[in-house]
């Protein structure tokens, strides 16, 4: 996949000669757990999976979340996020609520439209330029493009850190040792950039999944007994 360099020298105030982009610095904010969305809280299903016996170990949560990257969350998400990029100001509340009518339960509404509306807020009060909601796709591509960072790099990076936050849920609710939890991260960071490859051609005509058990699980959660996430 081509991608723009975002690596480029530059001189300081100071007449240091340094290799980062203020760009990447950017993006690299803005997917850091230190960014309050509270991605933390969310397992995408993850924990009604577990508790149902489905999720037993580190392969089958690989498998759990490759199918999830490659036909379901993962694959929209990103063209919902290139959508956005895309857009007019005046398309992009369409983009949004597209957004929201493909979430396929209460909890995975909640989870898109509540981190996007976080990211709205701490990215509106730091950059401007933020309408007060978005799901977090569409805000996220949005603030991509207003900032002149390039989509691919950005539908990447945002694949790796949504992985990222799977594989930390899986470490608890498996449980997996955090060793394992970065073999899987490590072994589906490939994934990440086949999927964008995949789906930045395309529109949001080809929105569409194939992970029923995934969205079983987001509505089955919404009525587990004992939980430890919000979705």
């Amino acid at each position: 996949m081509a991608t723009a360099p975002i690596l480029t020298r530059r001189t300081s105030h100071t007449g240091t000669t340094m290799l980062t982009d203020p760009k990447l610095l950017t993006l690299t904010q803005w997917l850091s757990p230190a960014y309050p969305v509270g991605a933390f809280s969310y397992s995408h299903g993850l924990e009604w999976a577990v508790e149902a016996g489905h999720v037993t170990d580190a392969a089958s949560f690989a498998e759990w979340l490759r199918d999830i990257l490659e036909q379901g969350t993962g694959r929209n998400d990103t063209i919902l996020m290139a959508a956005a990029y895309r857009s007019t100001p005046e398309a992009l509340t369409k983009v949004d609520a597209l957004a929201c009518a493909f979430a396929s339960s209460k909890e995975r509404l909640l989870e898109t439209q509540a981190q996007g509306a976080a990211f709205c807020k701490v990215t509106a009060a730091i950059w401007g330029h933020m309408p007060p909601a978005l799901t977090y796709p569409v805000a996220l591509g949005h603030a991509a493009a207003t900032q002149g960072i390039p989509l691919d790099q950005t539908a990447v990076m945002y694949l790796h850190a949504f992985a990222s936050n799977l594989c930390a849920a899986a470490m608890r609710l498996v449980p997996l040792g955090q060793t394992e939890g970065n073999q899987v991260l490590h072994q589906l960071a490939p994934i990440c950039e086949a999927v964008v490859a995949a789906a930045l051609p395309l529109t949001t005509d080809d929105l569409g999944g194939a992970c029923v058990l995934a969205e079983i699980a987001s509505m089955k959660h919404e009525t587990q007994y004992t939980r430890l996430f919000r979705t």
